[in-house]
């Protein structure tokens, strides 16, 4: 009876699950339909692409396809030339803050960042730094083996000051990568978070939506090491958090 009873709830489950993959390819056809009659670029983007902006939005289909325009009309006017370039981004590349590194055990590339090496220059500043970040982001993309769709972030706030604070900067980013980015964050893990930092964090919160704050993690100083090898292979983890490899700057990545 017990074996009767267990492959049946092994049954409903499978039947469960059928049923929202069509569901969702059902939806994803009509957002593919929607999205290629208001942009014909569209036809020129994959289903996983897609299929993120749907999931970034609960499978709600006009918001998906909404934000998923958007972003076409964000990225031709960002980025017309279809990346940023260095020559763009010298000031920031110059303060070495971003880093490439390894992969997690889930094969996701990793990113280091250092924002106490970032200092506020106003607009210009703010608009050069989220150019910046782009061109991080993009990086760590194509870094991806086929079939994987996200990455993970370290950033590390050893040593950030007031004279780091750049809300602007901050806001301009996590903007970016929630609404141009969506579903390829895996986990942003927080080290070295001294107690000024969170002054800031209380004014960034709220702009972080529920997909994007579950994968953020604070991590406790005094377990940092054996909290981020839970995530990352030693062999793959930087030498500056007990790791075996040397970190790589994100140009020369």
């Amino acid at each position: 009876m017990e074996d009767i009873k267990e492959n049946g709830v092994e049954a409903e489950e499978e039947n469960r699950m059928k049923k929202s993959n069509e569901n969702e390819q059902h939806k994803l056809g009509l957002m593919r339909s929607f999205v290629e009659s208001q942009d014909p670029t569209s036809k020129e983007v994959d289903d996983m692409t897609l299929r993120r902006f749907l999931h970034a939005r609960d499978l709600d289909n006009e918001k998906a396809s909404s934000m998923f325009l958007k972003y076409l009309k964000w990225r031709r006017e960002f980025v017309p030339n279809g990346t940023i370039s260095e020559s763009e981004i010298s000031n920031d590349l110059a303060h070495k803050i971003f880093f490439l590194q390894g992969v997690d055990k889930y094969g996701h590339p990793i990113g280091v960042v250092f924002p106490g090496k970032h200092f506020p220059n106003g607009k210009v500043g703010a608009d050069q730094f989220k150019r910046t970040v782009v061109y991080f982001l993009d990086k760590l993309c194509l870094r991806m083996p086929r079939g994987q769709e996200q990455f993970t972030v370290i950033a590390d706030l050893q040593g950030w000051g007031y004279s780091n604070c750049d809300i602007r900067a901050y806001i301009g980013a996590i903007s970016i990568l929630q609404d141009c980015y969506p579903e390829r964050l895996g986990k942003l893990l927080l080290v070295n978070v001294p107690y000024i930092f969170m002054q800031a964090w209380k004014l960034i919160c709220p702009i972080i939506d529920k997909n994007t704050s579950k994968k953020i993690a604070f991590v406790e100083k005094k377990k940092m090491t054996s909290i981020l090898l839970q995530d990352i292979d030693k062999s793959q983890l930087p030498q500056v958090y007990g790791g075996h490899l040397q970190l790589v700057l994100v140009e020369n990545a």
